[in-house]
This record gives C-alpha cells, structure tokens and sequence, in this order.
C-alpha cells in the first residue's frame, strides 16, 4: 500500500484534488480577466502571513503602538520589509478585488446559478473592508486616528441608538487605548473568517462551474473530451493548464508588487499618508481626513448628501445602500443573455459609465470638499445608483446579439 493510498483510506486528499484541481472542468476561454481570483488569494496569503509576523512585535497600546510600528520598521530584522509587504498588499488586495469584482460585471458572473456566489463574494468584500479598517487604526498616526474618529462617529447619526453605538464601538466616549484594543483583536480575527468565506466559495464555485467570456453554461453543452467521456467538451482540467497559466499572472504581478515595496511603497501618499508617519495627536486635527483610496468612493458618497431635517442620517444610509444594492445585482439584470459580448450598446454604455463615475468618486473622496467638488459628487452618486436602479429597464428592452451554442475562443 502506497503513502497516499494509506491517506485516502482516512481523508479523502486524491478525492479533493481532483474534484477542485485535476478533474474541475473549466471552460477553455478564460482570457486576462480571469487573473485576478487567483491573484486575489495570493494577496491574501501575503497578508495573512506578513499579518501574523508583525503582530508578534506590535503593542496594541495606546503609548506604545506608534513607537512599536516604528521599532519594527528600525529594529526588527527585515521588519520594515514584512511592514511595506502589509500596507503594499493592503491596497494591492482591494486593486485585485475591484477587478474581478469588475469582470464579474462585465460577463454577467453574478446570474444563475450562481447568485449564492456573488452574494458569498460581496459578503468576502464587506467582511475585507471591516478588515481593512481596523487595521488602519493600528499604527496610531495621525491620519489613523482622525480617520477612525471620523468614521465611528458616522454611527451617531443614527437616530434614537446612535450615541449608544459608538460609545459601544469605541468602547469609550472617544478613540482610545480600549478602541485600539478591540480594532487590533478584530483585524487579527477577521482574515480568518475571511479564508474560511474564502474556501465556501470555492466549493460553491466549483459546484455551479465557471463562468466564461461568453457567459455560456458548459456543464449543458455537448460532453466529452480528451480527458473524460462525461465532463463538458469545452473544458479543460484546471490542473495543470490554468493553475501553470496563472503562474505567469503571479510572476507579473509581483514584478509591479514588488517594486511598489522597493521603490514607492508609500504610493505619493495613496497607500501610506504622510500624516501616519505622526503619532496620534487628539488634540491637533490634521489638516485634510480622508480615508485611503479604496474606501474613497464610498465616503465620497457620504459627503455628497447634504444633511437635513437636523441629522446627516442620509449621508449615511447613502453609503450604506451603495453597498448594499451590489448584493441584489443577480436580480437587477434581466437580460436575456449573461455576458456583455452580448448584451446591447444601453448595457455597454452604462457599465462604462459606472466605472468612470466609481473612479470620480475615489478621486473625489480623496480631496477636501468643495462646493465644486461637492457638487460633482452628487452628480456622480446619481448616476451611481441610475446604474443600478435603471438595470431592470434598460437591459429587459435593449436588443442583444445571438449567443453561440458554443465557447468562442
């Protein structure tokens, strides 16, 4: 009896590798957009591993925490390398994700069957940027702090619970040595519900199958290949043709990874703020809060909305629904076909539309506001949500092109 023989009789390995790898039929037409799935988990390794290294030298104290960021980045060998590794592939995850999350829109990957996908996806999102979040606070500059502050005290808007709930997030009546505390056991404990989301939609995945660039079902197409009589006859195993070409997505991105962590690992400020590089300071307010880019967006939105009736709610309830409708996306598009190869010029034009506005809207929330700016992100945020909430009109009416029975290449 061989070694793997022994194994399969106690744990099912060959059975694992070859329904997720070896024997998972994927369509033959992926092209460069299908990159970034795999790049995404790469990153989130990176961040795991770099994550656990410098949590054994980092203090989660308020009088500590700065000074023990910057020990790491002094003292600790190759500290200032697993730091720059961290922050790089903070923002490099969330590059990779708006990506995919991207091709996802452009070749309809949220339609069924696989809604349950996108939602378990938006869930792996919203659960990265509660992630992300928390750990900007911990090196306790001063842009980590007022950035915090900032975005705690938008739960004081809520009517009637408000006050209750910020005082319960912070854990007292302003960002403290308790906050820090909390944020650090959270960011310590979310990547790991992460990769467990993570491996759900990967067995979800692999159950509904792939989609394609031609947004083509190939488990109902024709069966039979070179490998198998039974699987689809427009998929190829997925070891060893798609995991070797990922290869070459892995070494082109940690060439542009890599020298982001060598030669601008602070990104002209994007990816680490000159004001972090300042202890925090409660008492001395920097002179422009804003959040990094990949949350700009979203807080782009919240500034757009005047407050009225006495409460910025709306603001707030603004940020909150450009979240939340991404999750309903499987039941806003009702076109008769899935990718936008197909789909009409409405589709095309709108999804175009959508991404100019998203990247407006990041710039924007980047800049100090004014009425200028202001102006334009709520132009922006309309149109924002016209994207989403018109989806059901214009792609039930438009006309769309025939789809092939088969894969295109």
């Amino acid at each position: 009896m061989s070694a793997m023989e022994w194994v399969d009789k106690r744990f099912p390995a060959t059975k694992v590798w070859n329904e997720h790898l070896a024997q998972y039929y994927a369509p033959k037409n992926f092209n460069f957009w299908y990159f970034f799935g795999s790049l995404a988990l790469l990153v989130l390794v990176n961040q795991l591993v770099t994550g656990i290294w410098l949590a054994m030298a980092y203090k989660p104290d308020a009088d500590l925490a700065f000074a023990s960021v910057e020990y790491i980045m002094r003292d600790v060998d190759y500290g200032w390398l697993i730091r720059y590794l961290h922050s790089t592939g903070a923002s490099m995850f969330f590059a990779v994700i708006y990506l995919h999350m991207f091709r996802g829109l452009m070749y309809g990957s949220y339609r069924e069957p696989r809604e349950l996908l996108w939602i378990i996806g938006m869930i792996i999102y919203v659960a990265m940027m509660a992630t992300a979040f928390m750990g900007y606070l911990l090196p306790w500059g001063q842009m980590s702090y007022w950035g915090a502050q900032v975005i705690v005290n938008l739960f004081a808007a809520i009517p009637v619970i408000g006050e209750d709930l910020s005082i319960w997030i912070r854990g007292d009546y302003v960002i403290s040595d308790a906050t820090l505390n909390r944020f650090f056991a959270f960011h310590f404990l979310l990547p790991f519900i992460l990769v467990a989301l993570v491996c759900i939609r990967i067995v979800a995945l692999h159950k509904v199958g792939s989609n394609n660039p031609d947004g083509i079902e190939i488990k109902k197409g024709p069966k039979g290949n070179k490998w198998s009589d039974t699987a689809p006859a427009d998929g190829i195993p997925f070891h060893p043709y798609y995991s070797v070409k990922d290869i070459a997505g892995v070494v082109g991105f940690l060439i542009i990874f890599l020298a982001i962590v060598f030669f601008a690992p602070e990104m002209g400020g994007y990816f680490l703020e000159a004001p972090n590089f300042e202890p925090a300071n409660p008492l001395k307010t920097p002179e422009h809060i804003a959040p990094v880019w990949y949350f700009t967006p979203f807080y782009a939105i919240l500034r757009a909305v005047p407050s009225f009736a006495g409460t910025q709610i709306w603001g707030v309830l603004a940020m909150g629904a450009s979240l939340v409708v991404l999750f309903f996306m499987p039941w806003l598009d009702r076109s008769p076909v899935k990718s936008m190869r197909y789909k009409g010029i409405v589709s095309k034009v709108m999804l175009a539309m959508f991404v100019v506005v998203f990247i407006i809207l990041g710039y924007l929330g980047m800049k100090s506001a004014t009425p200028g700016r202001t102006l334009m992100a709520q132009i922006c945020t309309i149109l924002y949500f016209v994207y989403f909430l018109a989806m059901p009109f214009y792609t039930k009416m438009e006309k769309t092109k025939p789809v092939p029975e088969r894969v295109t290449e």
